[in-house]
């Protein structure tokens, strides 16, 4: 078959995870006059209504043992996020030179609007959010997509040529990119994440770098100054890395740094024209609680300040920003005790964040499903900061070795936990939810983990009440 990289008429695409992206793949890609074809794990009885709604737009579901059949004709094959590459069927799509992409590759392929990308271990959400705002803010017409929920190429296929995208993109969809290349690229942090998937933090560093592989002297990238990882390409050999415009920001003022604290203002030193520092807002207008997002409202100010925004605007927008639910959101208040759903918390670097957010003590609720990360840091942040831990999940006893603490509890369920917590706090304190692992050992989501937790915080007060 010819290939012609377009993914539209002429083109036979295979789409590979049928979740949120794979859906959405499909459904574009036949609007673009593909031929498209869908395969997922799940046996086809699991996908009843799924294959249905394929079948509905022109989109052929086959079993992956029956994907040599149509081998010969596909010209593509597209990568749902959650599909590693060095799975059964990629590795042997690629042995017969079907080109693999990820979705966030076709969708930058097809998009006629200059990108945002932004990625991190953390914060990721909040400030992809808050950089959507800000534009919007700035009078950008703007469109927000990718890792933060729903699909990027649902927003490059409807966004005009005077649309701005921001999109919210992890390593696994960094992993196939071949030519994605995005206006301005932020990395906020890197920390142990996703070890389950890479060997190791270089192999899982290297697949965040590749945001900025295909940059050139007209892109920017925005990098955190603070972080021990992202910081060492500033300067030296490291940074021959980028070859984009760099800017930086870090809490502090340093000779690298273009947006730093300056006492409780933030202030942005111009890398062009007058250098003049320029204040843009104080500290405490941001509506984020925790240092951690004081270093994501720089991220998203440094992103606004590279693409030419009115710094009104930006401050304007950071103000009036709303924080998201599942991420340090105050759930309930039942006899002086704060409930705390920090469920998007899914490694251990957010609990510690969480942890630094407080200075009440904290009853934490932590565990879930383990990434294979390690849990030390998190132990003694833990030790430092919570006055008590409430366990669950199938991480509870790897996290219980790393605490070593004699006040510590375990739950079977986010009632039971929620329960063991209220015992365990007294008025003034925070009941913390941040788990620290994934959520799918007991829950579908972090949201519905979150829901659960502010569920039960309620009962307990209604039951009191």
């Amino acid at each position: 078959m010819i290939r012609n990289g377009s993914f539209d008429t002429g083109e036979h695409v295979l789409v590979i995870g049928l979740g949120r992206s794979g859906m959405a793949t499909c459904t574009v890609l036949r609007a673009r006059g593909a031929v498209v074809y869908a395969t997922d794990e799940k046996p086809p009885e699991a996908l009843g209504e799924t294959i249905a709604q394929l079948e509905r737009e022109g989109v052929r579901f086959v079993a992956p043992a029956a994907i040599e059949n149509i081998a010969s004709e596909l010209t593509a094959c597209v990568l749902s996020p959650g599909v590693p590459l060095n799975g059964e069927l990629v590795r042997h799509l690629q042995t017969l030179r079907v080109p693999v992409y990820s979705e966030i590759e076709v969708a930058y392929r097809i998009s006629k609007a200059p990108m945002v990308a932004i990625t991190g271990t953390k914060g990721k959400t909040t400030t992809t959010a808050l950089v959507g705002k800000l534009f919007e803010r700035a009078g950008k017409k703007t469109r927000v997509g990718g890792n933060i929920g729903n699909a990027l190429i649902n927003e490059t296929f409807a966004a005009g040529a005077d649309e701005w995208i921001i999109a919210e993109v992890s390593s696994f969809q960094l992993e196939s990119i071949r030519s994605f290349k995005p206006r301005i690229s932020a990395i906020l942090n890197l920390s142990p994440d996703h070890l389950d998937r890479y060997h190791s933090m270089d192999e899982y560093g290297e697949a965040k770098f590749r945001i900025f592989a295909n940059q050139g002297p007209g892109d920017t990238f925005v990098g955190n100054l603070d972080d021990p990882i992202v910081g060492e390409l500033a300067e030296g050999e490291p940074s021959k890395r980028i070859p984009a415009r760099t800017v930086w920001f870090g809490l502090a003022p340093r000779r690298m740094t273009t947006l730093y604290l300056r006492g409780d203002r933030i202030t942005y030193a111009p890398p062009t024209g007058d250098p003049r520092p320029v204040e843009i807002m104080p500290v405490s207008e941001i509506p984020l609680q925790g240092r951690h997002n004081v270093s994501n409202v720089l991220a998203a100010l440094l992103i606004g300040l590279a693409a030419g925004l009115d710094p009104e605007a930006l401050r304007a927008g950071v103000r009036d920003f709303e924080p998201l639910p599942h991420r340090l959101q105050c759930v309930a208040i039942q006899d002086g005790v704060r409930y705390i759903d920090d469920s998007k918390s899914t490694n251990p670097g957010s609990v510690v964040a969480a942890l630094e957010t407080f200075t009440q003590p904290i009853v934490l609720i932590a565990g879930g499903k383990s990434k294979r990360t390690d849990f030390r840091a998190m132990g003694e942040a833990i030790r430092k900061r919570a006055k008590a831990v409430v366990l669950i999940g199938e991480a509870a006893d790897e996290i219980a070795a790393a605490i070593d603490s004699k006040r510590l509890a375990r739950a079977n369920s986010m009632d039971e936990a929620v329960a063991i917590a209220r015992v365990l706090a007294e008025p003034g304190d925070v009941v913390l939810l941040s788990p620290g692992c994934a959520s799918f050992d007991m829950f579908a989501s972090a949201e519905a983990r979150g829901d659960a937790f502010a569920q039960a915080a309620n009962a307990l007060a209604a039951a009191r009440g």
